[in-house]
């Protein structure tokens, strides 16, 4: 049965490319990039709220005006395409403005 909008978890080639990024820092983690792709992979098929990939069509001409500094333009790319794709995105960060901020 698939689950409502309500209670997915999306997720996109930047963010899955961000947790191997982190995860895969095998100085920091002891885990290397292979793991953390195969833990991501592993996360993905198990998750009890099933993780929905979404394409990403987006160009840089969605990028909000909002955007000012190169460290914003993955911030502002996220949240227009949770935007394009009627979603929220949630973020720990508090300088997205729009975002859902995780307590």
């Amino acid at each position: 049965m698939r689950s409502s909008k309500a209670d997915q978890f999306l997720t996109c080639s930047i963010t899955d490319l961000g947790f191997v990024r982190i995860l895969g820092n095998i100085r920091v983690f002891g885990v290397d990039v292979a793991k953390a792709r195969s833990l991501l992979l592993d996360l993905k098929s198990r998750a009890v709220l099933p993780l929905e990939f979404l394409p990403d069509a987006n160009d840089v001409s969605f990028l909000p005006d909002w955007v000012k500094s190169p460290s914003h333009t993955t911030d502002g790319h996220l949240l227009q395409l949770a935007k394009t794709n009627n979603a929220l995105l949630a973020t720990l960060d508090k300088g997205i403005p729009g975002a859902f901020l995780i307590p």
